[in-house]
């Protein structure tokens, strides 16, 4: 049974139909990559998954439970993470602290935090941090970080939940190339290593090329094609809407030779 179900999902505003009938699976230790042009649906597919927005028809199913109309925290509690577009940490806080204050959460254990806190799962997020090398800053603020680094932050923030499945919303954006490189290389090791499920959305298609296991693509709202790279890239309806010719975007091996070669230089 896949990780995610999503059937018929559709969300209307008014008279505007935003997501009409899209259905896709996402299996475990999968990055599933969800593109489009502007407009064609794909934040508002995002938000009803994540809790934000409820459906007006359709299905979510995650792991056996209907997600469909359940708060963000309540799908959060099921094991679905989220990262977003613009990084959400606390600045004034410490790499380490926005990360054990995840797993307080986790944990219930808001309820007294007029008690000592600093030492409350210290050595689990300190792990965390080493998963995403970020140990090494631990201890500095979080707004003083370069931009790439809070995104790593962000990222075990996220994977201090324990999600089986992981919802990145443009996960690269406002990074360099080669930053861009090293944040989805660092995610495909770790999904594959924790059997975690990726849906990401991204507007960089050098990223998603490189990385992602299958792609969704959506327009005015409707899926209009899904597979692997290749079947995308050569997909005659995907060109005309959305990737032109595809001639553009290079084979996954050959992005990942220059994102080494680049690392090196």
């Amino acid at each position: 049974m896949s990780l995610l179900r999503v059937s018929d999902l559709s969300k209307s505003f008014g008279g505007v139909m935003a997501v009409d009938g899209v259905s896709f699976n996402v299996e475990a230790g999968q990055l599933v990559a969800l593109i489009g042009p502007n407009g064609a649906g794909k934040s508002t597919c995002f938000n009803m998954l994540n809790g934000q927005l409820r459906p007006s028809s359709g299905s979510i199913v995650f792991d056996g439970h209907e997600l469909a109309g359940r708060r963000p925290r309540d799908t959060w509690r099921l094991g679905v993470g989220r990262t977003f577009q613009i990084a959400a940490t606390f600045n004034s806080m410490t790499v380490l602290e926005n990360v054990q204050m995840v797993l307080i959460s986790r944990e219930r254990k808001l309820s007294g935090l007029w008690k000592a806190a600093a030492s409350w799962f210290a050595d689990e997020a300190m792990a965390l941090l080493e998963q995403v090398g970020m140990a090494g800053h631990a201890h500095r603020a979080c707004g003083v970080l370069a931009y790439g680094d809070v995104k790593r932050v962000e990222l075990a923030i996220a994977l201090a939940n324990r999600p089986r499945l992981l919802l990145m919303d443009e996960p690269t954006a406002g990074m360099a190339p080669e930053e861009r490189n090293d944040l989805m290389a660092l995610t495909k090791r770790l999904v594959t290593e924790h059997q975690i499920g990726v849906l990401f959305t991204e507007h960089s298609m050098d990223v998603v090329f490189a990385y992602a296991d299958t792609m969704i693509v959506l327009a005015r709202g409707k899926l209009i094609a899904e597979g692997s790279a290749d079947a995308i890239r050569h997909d005659a309806r995907v060109q005309e809407v959305y990737l032109g010719t595809g001639k553009t975007f290079e084979p996954r091996a050959r992005l990942a030779d220059a994102g080494s070669n680049g690392a090196r230089q």
